[in-house]
């Protein structure tokens, strides 16, 4: 792909190179439909079925009032040509607000890219990458170009806004073997995407309309423009109106000369004017003005909301949506990920709020956790928030993350149970073993700053996890993980899965034969004798508010994660028990999925 190219990938293009190639291919931008000019954008505001009855309307007023002798003022004709001015000012004025503050956002949201050239690093518009500059892509970082991987590190791509696909996409370097379809790429990088997870580098392919989201816009540019519910309701409107104002006038001039038996030329001009009067009273003269100013109501309710609506007809487009058609779940969610279910050893504990803004509180259903829930419940979200490559932060009042929203929905939860970020400020980081789809599961190594003793933190998918675990966290001790236990667990897992909820397990392991300051390389061999300490499920909040969420459309699979969903037609064997008088169902002497009861406590998955 280099010699291709004519790039070294180790050194990049040198400037001079990158500058002869931004003045050959142009700059990496999109192609944009060419500018109307202000002229055009007025005459529009006329091309409307009722503006051309109120026209048609002053141009007979005008010939009535000339053929009459002229009298005095023609009010009539001048109402209604005010009208038609102030209708076109109004759309006309709103209309340019809009592209206005749409060109605004496009100035401020001007994305920059890194590059290597000339040996060193820089950072540039994207709209100046070429072919051939080697992209350097950080956890982050939106993707400026279509870009052929070089070399990826546990690099995770979002392309939700090229795909449809709500998960991040593991990309791989390796070659492909044969042609396959877009999303299946892995060894590329798409303009328009951003990393979730990772970095990597790549060799620029691709720019401008030559880019697969350039031909996305290409086909929206060929796409014929629509008139929406609204015109086409005025247009039917119209033209009745139009044919009803018309055969009235004739009905009624044609009556009066046949009842009056008139013959003369004066006479006949008066029953024409009489026609026309009516005629023109007929014509709704208001009704143009009225529905910019009610649209233009809609306009600024919906900027009040941050959506900028560039002409005044989509308004009323938009409320006459009544079905969505998606692809699958997580297409009409926010890609926000929440800690909603914390289950440990002592139970499990509830986490309220939604969303990355960490207003909340981690309860029981007996109330705020105690003792050992406590402590259990602070050692998972610590944890899981140190074995983690995600930022959360406060910008302008709006909390926003950076990274994987399943690794932010950690970060977010600890700040909700008091202590625990404490707690995570006397570690530092030594050591990772990043999360492969193969592995599912990841692990770092701390170092606590007050004793210097190392940990090691690991999570991931949780019947993967606990084949590398020996122990399981009670309380502040530890006790051996029989398989009794362990099948216990497991059925948590596909109790909580089977209620459409991502689940993800924390465990740990002190690595008391570690004392060395700096950081550490570690491998997969230190990923043995865990301790686990627990897991919890995700909620993933839906985009749109109102209605009734059903959880299908609110949770769905994520891809590090083992798939522990039932079959489809699947039907818990317990819901078939019947009840007794107390609404309860009988207890029986194994769980639903056949593991016999420990002592007297109720088995977790009956």
């Amino acid at each position: 792909m280099g010699r291709e190219l004519g790039v070294d990938p180790t050194t990049g293009l040198s400037e001079q190179e990158a500058a002869r190639r931004l003045a050959t291919d142009g700059a990496n931008e999109l192609r944009g439909r060419k500018a109307v000019p202000a002229w055009r954008k007025i005459l529009a505001q006329f091309q409307d079925p009722l503006i051309y009855l109120l026209l048609a309307a002053v141009t007979i007023s005008l010939i009535a009032w000339f053929i009459d002798g002229a009298p005095g003022t023609p009010i009539d004709a001048l109402v209604i040509a005010a009208i038609i001015v102030l209708n076109a000012v109004l759309g006309y004025t709103q209309e340019s607000r809009a592209e206005d503050a749409v060109e605004a956002l496009g100035t401020m949201t001007a994305a920059a890219s890194t590059v290597l050239r000339d040996g060193e690093l820089r950072t540039i518009p994207s709209a100046e990458l070429v072919r051939g500059d080697v992209l350097v892509l950080d956890e982050g970082a939106a993707v400026g170009a279509d870009v052929r991987l070089l070399s990826a590190n546990s690099l995770r791509v979002q392309e939700a806004s090229l795909t449809g696909e709500s998960e991040a996409v593991t990309k791989d370097p390796a070659t492909l073997g044969h042609q396959v379809p877009l999303g299946d790429r892995l060894n590329m990088a798409f303009k328009g995407t951003a990393v979730a997870q990772g970095n990597g580098r790549g060799i620029v392919t691709g720019v401008g309309m030559d880019t697969e989201v350039g031909a996305i816009a290409e086909m929206l540019d060929a796409t014929v423009e629509e008139p929406t519910p609204l015109q086409d309701e005025v247009a039917g409107i119209s033209k009745m109106l139009g044919t009803a104002v018309v055969v009235i006038a004739l009905v009624v001039m044609l009556t009066i000369i046949l009842v009056n038996g008139v013959t003369e030329a004066s006479d006949l001009v008066i029953v024409l004017l009489l026609g026309v009067s009516l005629a023109v009273a007929a014509v709704p003269e208001g009704l143009p003005t009225i529905l910019s100013v009610v649209l233009a109501i809609g306009v600024q309710r919906m900027a009040k909301r941050n959506a900028v609506v560039k002409k005044l007809s989509s308004v009323e487009a938009l409320g006459s949506a009544s079905v969505i058609c998606t692809d699958k779940t997580g297409t009409l969610t926010r890609n926000e990920m929440t800690i909603q279910r914390i289950v440990t050893a002592s139970g499990t504990a509830e986490v309220s709020g939604v969303g990355y803004r960490p207003d909340g509180k981690v309860s029981s259903a007996a109330g705020p956790l105690v003792d050992a829930h406590l402590h259990e419940a602070r050692l998972l979200l610590a944890a899981g928030s140190l074995a983690n490559d995600a930022q959360l932060s406060e910008r302008a009042g709006a909390w926003e993350i950076v990274g994987d929203p399943t690794e932010a929905a950690f970060l977010v939860a600890a700040r909700k149970l008091e202590g625990t970020t404490e707690r995570m400020s006397r570690f530092e980081r030594r050591g990772e073993i990043p999360f492969t789809s193969q592995r599912k599961m990841m692990s770092t190594l701390h170092q606590e700053s007050t004793d210097g003793t190392h940990v090691l933190l690991s999570k991931g998918a949780p019947d993967v996890l606990l084949s590398h675990c020996t122990r399981q966290q009670v309380g502040r001790e530890t006790v051996p993980l029989t398989e009794e236990i362990r099948a216990e667990l497991l059925a948590q897992v596909e109790s909580l899965s089977a209620d459409a909820f991502r689940t993800l397990g924390v465990a740990y392991r002190k690595a008391s034969d570690h004392s060395r300051d700096g950081d550490v390389e570690i491998d997969e061999s230190w990923e043995q004798d865990l301790v686990y300490v627990g897991g919890r499920r995700h909620h993933r909040p839906r985009a749109l508010r109102g209605g009734r969420s059903h959880r299908g459309s609110t949770s769905s699979r994520h891809s590090r994660h083992h798939d522990h969903r039932r079959p489809s037609g699947h039907r818990e064997p317990h819901r078939d028990r019947p009840r007794d008088h107390r609404g309860w169902r009988p207890r029986r002497d194994r769980c639903r999925v056949g593991h016999p009861r420990r002592r007297r406590t109720a088995c977790p998955h009956a």
